[in-house]
């Protein structure tokens, strides 16, 4: 066993526990020991929880992660504290209670030692602006960790904690997934009961797990879902490229991912080329449908509360959504409804679709912009083209670590399934680390590194 037991991976701290190799409160201690010692130029934790943790450690029930530690995104409510949405507080009036993803994570034997960082409101993929402090990814600390599960992702990546949840309205848990060099599935929506959760009244929002690997998200992940996720054999599959989501990429992200599906031909999954309509329009679609829905929600009193300490972009986005028209709305629920049917008829034909989860590594959170072959731009822009599609449709999405650029920052490719099919995704997501004999998936950022004797 590792001489640090926080440097296991999530399904061996459970294993080790429950055979009494590894003492639960030992590893609870090293846990907030290493919050304590490696978050502070992170930013990863919004808030960690000595005394609830113990004590949900004290009551934990026999389940698959009796005694293991894990961190939710601010969006949760916990008995013992109220979901902030990387604010001073969050806008729809969720205060303490028992959220669905606490119950499951209870009930699994799980201890829940922190709240993580987040993207102020969740409208943002970087990462850098929050109530708690810019969240930085593990692989170098002066740029993103993701956004808006950003805390979630470089909490995981730099071994605070082997597992994490994370939500997923417009790429939030594949972005930091991508940044952080980690593995982060988005559920099929509507899998996890809404309740305890900020967007609960969201049309395409998910939670999800964010872990190291596959088989620590499959474990996490059947926790969230109240079902075990099985494995099945993946290498008789078909594979979709569709070539739009593979235009204008840093040069680094596309051979990285190109070879990554070519590694998975190597395994035998057959590559098809497909075509999907309505691309074009994905990222106004996923803007439109994500700013506008959560206005019914909005309690007035909370708003008036929360606005003067947003950033002065938390404040603008607030007011421009109050000037986007219904019609709008409509417009971005056409675009919804073809790309519904565009991705059904794809996978008649494939099993599962794959291109880069980011389309550049991650920006300096002083510039959080990316430079493409078209020139530069925004990293929210950017990463909303390759992200949105999976939310517009309701369909499960991973993305995978697969590569590292020459600065040594992640890699990585994202695939996304039918409806209901998130195993599959789970079952390629192995494959390829197989593939790539785990070199990134068990690759250590610079934070994570062992300290010389």
């Amino acid at each position: 066993m590792s001489d640090h037991p926080q440097d296991l991976s999530l399904r061996e701290q459970a294993a080790a526990i429950a055979d009494g190799e590894l003492d639960a409160t030992e590893l609870l201690e090293a846990t907030l020991a290493r919050i304590e010692e490696r978050d502070g130029s992170l930013h990863s934790i919004a808030e960690s929880f000595a005394s609830e943790a113990a004590r949900m450690l004290s009551e934990s029930p026999d389940g698959p992660l009796h005694g293991v530690p894990v961190a939710v995104k601010d969006m949760f409510a916990l008995p013992w504290r109220a979901p902030r949405d990387g604010c001073v507080k969050n806008l729809f009036g969720v205060g303490p209670g028992e959220s669905a993803v606490y119950r499951r994570l209870r009930d699994a034997g799980a201890v829940i030692v922190a709240v993580t960082n987040m993207h102020e409101l969740g409208a943002g993929s970087t990462g850098h602006i929050s109530a708690y402090g810019a969240c930085a990814t593990p692989w170098d600390t002066s740029r993103c960790g993701g956004g808006s599960s950003g805390g979630s992702g470089s909490a995981v990546g730099a071994r605070l904690v082997a597992g994490a949840v994370g939500t997923d309205g417009g790429g939030s848990i594949r972005y930091p997934a991508a940044y952080c060099g980690i593995t982060g599935l988005k559920f099929t929506w509507g899998s996890v009961p809404p309740d305890g959760y900020t967007h609960g009244f969201a049309s395409m929002g998910a939670p999800g797990p964010m872990c190291r690997d596959a088989a620590d998200a499959r474990l996490l992940g059947g926790v969230l879902l109240g079902r075990p996720l099985a494995s099945r054999r993946a290498n008789s599959l078909r594979l979709g490229v569709a070539p739009w989501f593979w235009e204008n990429l840093d040069p680094e992200v596309e051979a990285g991912c190109r070879t990554a599906v070519d590694a998975l031909a190597d395994s035998g999954i057959e590559v098809r080329e497909v075509t999907l309509d309505g691309v074009e329009h994905i990222v106004s679609a996923t803007v439109i449908r994500l700013t506008l829905e959560g206005l019914p929600s909005t309690k007035p009193e909370a708003v008036a509360e929360v606005m003067p300490h947003l950033s002065p972009v938390g404040r603008a986005l607030s007011k421009y959504n109050l000037l986007l028209p219904a019609a709008a709305l409509v417009r971005a629920d056409r675009v919804r409804g073809q790309l519904r049917r565009s991705v059904g008829r794809a996978f008649e034909d494939v099993d599962l679709l794959a291109w880069p989860t980011v389309p550049a590594p991650p920006p300096l959170i002083a510039e959080p912009q990316v430079d493409l072959p078209s020139g530069r731009v925004p990293a929210d822009y950017a990463n909303v083209r390759q992200g949105g599609l999976g939310n517009l449709t309701g369909v499960p999405a991973i993305s995978v670590p697969c590569g590292l650029t020459a600065e040594r920052l992640p890699i990585a490719l994202q695939l996304l399934a039918p409806w209901g099919e998130d195993e599959r995704l789970l079952d390629v997501a192995e494959l390829l680390e197989q593939a790539t004999d785990r070199r990134y998936v068990d690759a250590l950022p610079p934070i994570a590194q062992p300290t010389p004797a």
